[in-house]
């Protein structure tokens, strides 16, 4: 159960969905920002069935009181990576005077890819990951030099929308090897073995409300490149998970630190041909909806489980 903060004990609103201030408003022939609104007037929607008082407004409005929501729920932040640092700011400011969905703790440990480690230890798999720190002063060469992957994949540790993100192999590192020297002087980059059949395959992701599964789809890059995501010419289509890749995302939530409300697991197939979690989405994971609205009803009666 979720606690929460008040300066008294009147709230103007029960939950406030965040957002971007790019997608408050529909837009005429954007599809992306009109799709982004449906997503969250379904979220809204739900929660309103259930007698909540619900609003919608960027996360960085510098108007909106945040004593005044009981809760604020992460969806459509997608500029929080950009802004890393105000945007930390704001979480810990805000989170004196309301309640975030999912907790905040839950979405700091998530919010840097540092997590996949603490779940390999519990037995998830994931793909060999290099995590190399801030300051490092070793060579994108010497890290690679041992490693007999063909291709390699480098990405910050907080990132989003495949932010440099750079598919190389040893014939090409150099060229990398300026890029990798600007990023690990400000902040912590991964360097992973890259999984070549999410060219062939592409990526699932299956989406969980209350720890249980709603819905999945595939996600499948355009030819010739190697991110998934729509930014990058990526395409999504149906999909129909088996009973052991609906285990293995249940699974790797109830590994959490503690269980969210909503979480999108994004599985791949190894090189070794088993699956392997590419990430787990705990703070504002496209989710979805409009594929499936009934698992925002779904996730609404987990929200009310968590809130009472």
């Amino acid at each position: 159960m979720l606690s929460h903060k008040s300066k008294g004990n009147y709230f103007m609103f029960d939950i406030t969905l965040l957002t971007d201030k790019r997608y408050l408003q529909t837009k005429e022939d954007d599809w992306y920002n009109n799709n982004i609104i449906t997503e969250d007037r379904l979220v809204a929607d739900a929660l309103i069935e259930k007698g909540l008082n619900v609003t919608r407004t960027n996360w960085d409005n510098p108007d909106f009181d945040w004593s005044s929501t009981r809760y604020a729920m992460f969806r459509t932040t997608w500029d929080y990576f950009d802004r890393f640092e105000e945007f930390d700011a704001w979480m810990t400011k805000a989170s004196q005077q309301t309640t975030f969905i999912n907790p905040l703790s839950l979405i700091q440990w998530n919010i840097d890819k540092h997590y996949l480690a603490d779940l390999e230890i519990k037995g998830i798999k994931i793909p060999p990951t290099i995590f190399v720190e801030t300051g490092s002063t070793t060579t994108l060469n010497e890290l690679i030099k041992n490693e007999n992957w063909k291709k390699y994949i480098l990405k910050p540790a907080i990132s989003g929308a495949a932010r440099h993100t750079y598919l190389f192999d040893k014939s090409s590192v150099n060229e990398v090897e300026e890029i990798f020297w600007e990023l690990i002087g400000k902040e912590s980059m991964l360097v992973q073995e890259y999984q070549h059949q999410i060219t062939e395959k592409g990526e699932v992701a299956l989406m969980l409300m209350g720890g249980k599964f709603t819905h999945a789809v595939l996600k499948k890059a355009k030819a010739g490149d190697f991110r998934v995501q729509d930014d990058f010419g990526g395409t999504l289509h149906e999909f129909n998970p088996d009973k052991s890749m609906i285990e293995f995302a249940e699974k790797i939530v109830s590994c959490c630190p503690m269980p969210p409300a909503y979480a999108r697991v994004d599985l791949i197939w190894s090189n070794t041909g088993d699956l392997c979690l590419s990430e787990l989405e705990l703070i504002e994971p496209e989710l979805w909806f409009r594929k499936h609205p009934a698992a925002a009803d779904v996730l609404a009666d987990a929200i009310m489980k968590m809130i009472k």
